[in-house]
């Protein structure tokens, strides 16, 4: 897992996205107020936490449990003027310690599977007040047909499923759904599959790179071939919905 770590806190961002869909996303965002509350669960290095405190004027309680992200989100919010309004806060996303309807958005960009969708549900439902929004995105199949290799790459996605199958989910938590949209391709390759290649050529050109760091490399390049050959299979999504008032 250091190897991983290393390999990602160098990356603009952890996952697939860019400021132009976290822009459509928070443009479904129906009724925030000027100034808005957000939480960014599973925040990462910040890119969209940044994006997000620009574009709304609010102020960021972005969370993560890994501190070294946060390290890198601090100094990239000071180097953009953002530090006064984003609060980092290392923590589990399961257990934050953040007071009930603190939130008038939460969002979360490729992080909410690591709680299972059903329950991060209930939890966001907890940190937003009533008629909040919430803004996620979530690996989605395509179609019906995936091949076994594809499919085993996402065990650890044991409750992955389509987009029609979130949208239920969400309606049956007491969500109303405001919109959603595919992640396009360059949200892909832009901020996260071009600069990561970059790095793993950099790193297996170190000639100080440990042994032991070589199959994390090994992993992530299979990973961006897979992308490569099957992105008709599964994709990210961009949900937005809002909390109904109870």
């Amino acid at each position: 897992m250091d190897h991983f770590f290393a390999l990602f806190e160098s990356l603009p961002r952890q996952g697939p996205g860019s400021r132009a869909c976290t822009a459509r996303a928070l443009a479904m965002c129906e009724g925030l107020p000027s100034e808005p509350r957000i939480v960014d669960l599973g925040c990462g290095s910040g890119a969209q936490t940044m994006d997000l405190a620009e574009l709304t004027g609010g102020t960021v309680v972005a969370v993560d449990s890994h501190a070294p992200f946060l390290d890198v989100l601090a100094r990239r919010a000071a180097a953009r003027g953002l530090s006064a309004r984003i609060r980092p806060l290392v923590a589990d996303m399961a257990e934050t310690g953040l007071p009930a309807g603190c939130a008038d958005l939460l969002w979360s960009e490729g992080a909410l599977y690591n709680l299972g969708l059903e329950p991060a549900l209930t939890l966001c439902r907890r940190l937003l007040r009533p008629g909040g929004c919430l803004a996620f995105t979530d690996a989605v199949w395509l179609g019906r047909d995936v091949p076994p290799p594809v499919r085993e790459a996402f065990a650890e996605y044991p409750t992955m499923g389509s987009v029609p199958d979130v949208l239920a989910l969400l309606a049956a938590r007491g969500f109303e759904v405001l919109g959603h949209f595919a992640l396009p391709e360059a949200a892909w390759w832009d901020d996260f599959y071009t600069p990561m290649r970059s790095r793993i050529a950099e790193l297996r050109a170190d000639g100080s790179t440990a042994p032991d760091a070589l199959p994390v490399l090994d992993a992530c390049e299979a990973e961006i071939d897979m992308y490569s050959r099957h992105s008709d299979c599964y994709g990210y999504e961009f949900f937005v919905a809002r909390a109904r008032r109870l």
